[in-house]
């Protein structure tokens, strides 16, 4: 009697490990996909980053070079 309490004992531990195993895989998938979503993300945000940099550039380089002098400058 002892024997079949034994078995079946490790018959529920296995099987109680593997509906874990199979949760733990769906979550990992889950997490895979979350990780792809926010790289795409990242990726977009950065190159929106580039562009409004090189927007930013642009502006900068038509600025004039020096001020207009004041009146008092030249009094």
């Amino acid at each position: 009697m002892a024997h079949s309490d034994t078995i079946d004992q490790i018959a529920e531990r296995v099987d109680h490990l593997l509906l874990r195993h199979e949760e733990l895989h769906r979550t990992n998938v889950l997490l895979a996909q979350q990780v792809q979503v926010l790289t795409l993300e990242r990726d977009q945000l950065k190159s929106r980053l580039a562009a409004a940099r090189a927007r930013v550039d642009a502006l900068i380089e038509r600025l004039p070079t020096s001020a207009p002098a004041s009146p008092e400058a030249s009094a």
